[in-house]
């Protein structure tokens, strides 16, 4: 495949995830470098949604640990109990959080982050990393973006 994502115009939230997921698919099913492809579904989703900050934070020695990103500088090492990573770690599970300021514990790496969606990498029933997504807008996130980062995570549990 072409370095090269083909980006619908005016259309939905759900008709971009559809058109973006299978670009990301084969980009990630080409290449078998983890960070290649965590750079790459990073650079993908930021640049189809045109979101804040996307990136992963990698479980390394009982921390997340940032990697591939695009975006603004961001928290290198994130403690497994502590914000909306440590918590989507913790439970398993992915998180939507519409307002950071009111999640209780938010690590506010960044001022202009506003709402936040957190979806954890799980392989053998285990979390090895989260994606984390966050937006300079309110309520941002719904259960559109749940439902197809949830699908591309489990897609890429099973590259690694």
């Amino acid at each position: 495949m072409a370095e090269e994502l083909l980006i619908p115009d005016s259309t939905s939230k759900e008709d971009t995830y559809k058109a973006l997921i299978p670009q990301i698919r084969a980009l990630i099913e080409a290449e078998n470098d983890l960070i290649a492809n965590l750079a790459n579904i990073s650079a993908a989703l930021k640049t189809g949604f045109n979101f804040f900050w996307v990136g992963f934070y990698i479980l390394k020695n009982h921390q997340l640990i940032l990697g591939p990103f695009q975006g603004p500088i961001a928290c290198t090492r994130i403690n497994l109990e502590k914000g909306v990573c440590g918590a989507s770690f913790q439970q398993k599970k992915s998180i939507l959080v519409p307002n950071v300021d009111k999640f209780p514990g938010h690590i506010a790496c960044s001022s202009a982050s506003k709402s936040e969606i957190v979806v954890p990498v799980i392989k053998n029933g285990e979390v090895k990393m989260v994606l984390d997504v966050d937006s300079n807008q309110l309520n941002d996130f719904n259960e559109i973006d749940q439902k197809y980062l949830e699908e591309l995570m489990k897609y890429l549990s099973e590259s690694i």
